[in-house]
């Protein structure tokens, strides 16, 4: 939840600038358990790299493979601005993004042009993660209303916006819509399994958690909707049975750690 090195930000300033996202809102909720942050992440990039063309884009053109700690620390920290940043500087953050993704382009396996910038693949990258983060936190923290979920995906369609993604769901309806849309070219890929190797592998988590780390990755897949859990590289990688009680222990566990100077309290502070 810190930002990584070099990326150092006070987000308690400037007093009484709103986020994107509404102080009283879900997200605000979601992202501030580090438990659910981690699980809804790793869902939301299984889901997209699922999708050939997102594939190609993310596994091709960024330093996941190379430094997978780094990227998921300003992946995460893009996502801290996102919902709790003041708006001018989640406004400079995303039109950065988009000036660097404005340079992904190529092919897929099979000779399908990608743009990075492409609307449609913007749509479903914002879908997957409104899913993967609100399902984490439905799923392994406190059960949402479905007024709650519909919130959720509401909330972050200002920054979608911004990161041009003009056709992300708004609502939960939306989302299972796009879904079943999306569902005739998700695909199983090497690349599945190179994924959960990295985070497995990856040092993520101190040493001696290093273990709660696969089980919180398991914990992803466990969430996965149809048909992407079932495919060949996940299927044998949910949780096995009981698992399920321990990591919401853990993720309730970790509601109660103290914030001290992570984002989630600097912002309230800004707008107290």
């Amino acid at each position: 939840m810190q930002p990584p090195p070099g990326m150092a930000f006070d987000f308690s300033q400037p007093a009484g600038e709103p986020a994107l996202a509404p102080l009283d809102g879900v997200a605000w909720q979601v992202f501030a358990n580090p438990v659910a942050l981690f699980i809804g992440g790793v869902a939301a990039v299984l889901l997209e790299l699922a999708e050939p063309a997102v594939r190609a884009g993310v596994w091709e053109h960024s330093s996941f493979r190379r430094d997978p700690v780094m990227r998921l620390r300003r992946t995460g920290f893009a996502a801290m601005m996102t919902v709790y940043g003041p708006r001018s500087a989640a406004e400079k953050l995303i039109a950065r993004v988009v000036r660097m993704h404005g340079r992904v382009e190529g092919s897929t396996a099979d000779g399908l042009a990608y743009r990075a910038n492409d609307p449609d693949l913007l749509d479903w990258v914002h879908a997957t993660a409104g899913f993967g983060f609100t399902e984490a936190y439905h799923v392994y923290i406190r059960r949402l209303s479905a007024a709650e979920k519909d919130a959720a995906f509401a909330e972050g369609r200002p920054a979608a916006l911004l990161y041009g993604a003009t056709g992300s769901p708004g609502s939960w309806l939306e989302w299972e819509r796009m879904l079943a849309a999306t569902a005739p070219r998700l695909q199983g890929s090497d690349t599945l399994d190179e994924f959960l190797q990295t985070m497995a592998a990856a040092p993520i988590a101190p040493a001696p958690l290093r273990r709660l780390q696969w089980l919180l990755v398991r914990a992803a897949v466990q969430i996965l909707p149809e048909p992407v859990r079932s495919l060949p590289q996940l299927r044998r990688h949910g949780l096995r049975p009981g698992e399920a009680t321990l990591v919401r222990a853990l993720a309730r566990s970790a509601a109660l750690l103290p914030l001290g100077e992570m984002p989630p309290a600097q912002a309230a502070r800004r707008l107290a």
